[in-house]
Formats: structure tokens, C-alpha cells, sequence
């Protein structure tokens, strides 16, 4: 009970405690005004947003990835089979990529893990050269626009 209520303290007490006194410290800096919103910002441009999306699909590939090797074995093959198949023997065959594991002729890695990462290479590969295009006819408009 004691570690329930320690933790609740850190969990909601400590946050609002430093937002209440982040106010109060901004707003006597200021003679007691509210902080004033930013500005708006320009509107992202397609090529910047073609390119988030490319590092998005980057990263996520890279996490699916990494979740389909820890199916595959390191140290002791044995027991990668043993761990996922419930079978104690050395593996038939494993690969990285595609990401594969076969333990007594059954594939263990979930068919899911191989589609996302062709997924997520695609759209990667296609938003990332959808960015350069768009950042390159952006910088000719300029230059023929004369801005």
C-alpha cells in the first residue's frame, strides 16, 4: 500500500506540482500576465511532410524488425526453439531477412513480422523519394519565381 501510494504521489503529484510552479515562476516574470501564445508557423510543406513520413516508416521498420530477431537465436540455438516452439532441438534454419526461424519443419516467426517490414520499406523507400522530388520542383518554382 505504502509503494501504490508513493508511486501515485510521483505519478500525479510530482507533474502537477512543477506545472503549478512553472506557471507561478513564468507569470511573475512577466508582472502576473499569462504566457502568450507562439505565433503561428508557416505551413509545412509537402516535401517536409513526405519526409516525416519517410522517417516514420523508417523507424518503425526498425522496431518491427528488431521484434522479429528476438525470435531468432544467439548464444544457444537450442533454446530458441525451446523458448517459442516448445521443441528442445537446434533450429532447421533461421535468417535475418526475411526474418525466419524453423524449428521441427514449423515456421515460428509470425507471418505478420515479414509483410509489415516489406510495408514499411516501401512506403520508406517511396515517401523518401516523393520528399526529394517535391523539395527539388519546390526549390525550381523558387528560382523560376524569382523568391
Amino acid at each position: 500500500m505504502t509503494t501504490l501510494i508513493g508511486t501515485m504521489i510521483l505519478v500525479i503529484g510530482l507533474p502537477a506540482w512543477a506545472g503549478i510552479t512553472y506557471v507561478g515562476l513564468v507569470r511573475a516574470r512577466r508582472g502576473n500576465e499569462l504566457p502568450q501564445p507562439d505565433p503561428p508557423r508557416a505551413p509545412r510543406t509537402p516535401a517536409k511532410k513526405a519526409a516525416w513520413v519517410a522517417g516514420l516508416a523508417y523507424v518503425a521498420g526498425g522496431v518491427l524488425h528488431l521484434y522479429g530477431m528476438s525470435y531468432l537465436p544467439f548464444l544457444f540455438p537450442e533454446d530458441a526453439c525451446w523458448f517459442n516452439a516448445g521443441h528442445m532441438a537446434v533450429p532447421d534454419s533461421s535468417s535475418a531477412l526475411p526474418v525466419s526461424l524453423v524449428c521441427a519443419g514449423e515456421e515460428i516467426v509470425p507471418w505478420w513480422v515479414n509483410a509489415g517490414l516489406l510495408v514499411f520499406a516501401v512506403t520508406a523507400v517511396t515517401a523518401t523519394v516523393t520528399s526529394v522530388v517535391l523539395a527539388l520542383r519546390q526549390r525550381a518554382d523558387r528560382r523560376r519565381t524569382g523568391g
